[in-house]
């Protein structure tokens, strides 16, 4: 069953894709590694980022959602975690206390979310709209939009020079 699932998921373009997906749902590593690691399995570059925006994009309704439930949770009932939990809170109140993003809120979600450096991305991106308490409907297009365009920045960065090629 295992060799089967993992014949499937290096030797398919739909396993590819559907690996590339999962890479790219990670926290930290989300797109920007999702993306290259796709194409070194052999994806073409426009599927690749497909894959790699659908696979970012999974998890952020239910970071919006449910964070703080599950922030409140693990306090209560993994204590030990909880000094973890701070630093996240914490690392995105900095974040998030950037007059830019406050003040444009939206915008701002847009640009944070779309430069591809450490500690950018879907994930914090998420977080920061559910401390923000932005409404779904509003926070979801923003970030997606983000994603698509943090995408394709490191799409060009990375592959630029074989897509002139």
């Amino acid at each position: 069953m295992a060799q089967t699932l993992s014949l499937w998921l290096h030797n398919t373009a739909s396993g590819e894709f559907f690996l590339t997906m999962l890479i790219s749902m990670v926290p930290v590593v989300e797109l920007r590694g999702g993306v290259p690691a796709g194409v070194a399995m052999g994806l073409p570059i426009p599927l690749a980022l497909l894959a790699g925006v659908i696979g970012n994009m999974i998890p952020v309704p239910f970071v919006i959602l449910f964070i703080r439930r599950i922030f409140k949770w693990i306090r209560v009932y993994i204590p030990k975690l909880g000094g973890l939990i701070d630093r996240l809170e914490q690392r995105a109140y900095r974040k998030m206390n950037n007059e830019n993003l406050v003040r444009l809120q939206a915008w701002g979600l847009l640009m944070f979310v779309a430069i591809p450096l450490p500690g950018t991305g879907a994930w914090t991106g998420a977080l920061i709209a559910a401390l923000m308490d932005l409404r779904l409907k509003n926070a979801v297009p923003v970030i997606f939009v983000g994603v698509v365009i943090a995408g394709l920045i490191m799409t060009a960065l990375t592959y630029g020079v074989t897509v002139v090629l």
